[in-house]
């Protein structure tokens, strides 16, 4: 599910930055494509953040194989 909404995220930017390019460019579109570039790292870290919560950890510190991983 993480996959799919960082691949929402990256969608949803690339057309507004796109979209905001049709027009030329001036200080507005790239305050916005900013800004849009902002909410999708911090979506895509929020969701990296929480996976790893979710992880167990092996003997050495790596994540350990969950039977959902191993298939």
């Amino acid at each position: 599910m993480d996959e799919a909404k960082r691949a929402y995220r990256n969608v949803k930017t690339d057309l507004k930055k796109a979209a905001r390019g049709v027009g030329g460019t001036d200080p507005k579109g790239y305050v916005g494509n900013a800004g849009d570039e902002v909410g999708k790292d911090l979506g895509n870290l929020g969701d990296d953040v929480r996976r790893a919560g979710r992880e167990r950890e092996g003997p050495r510190g790596e994540p350990a194989t969950t039977p959902e991983q191993t298939m």
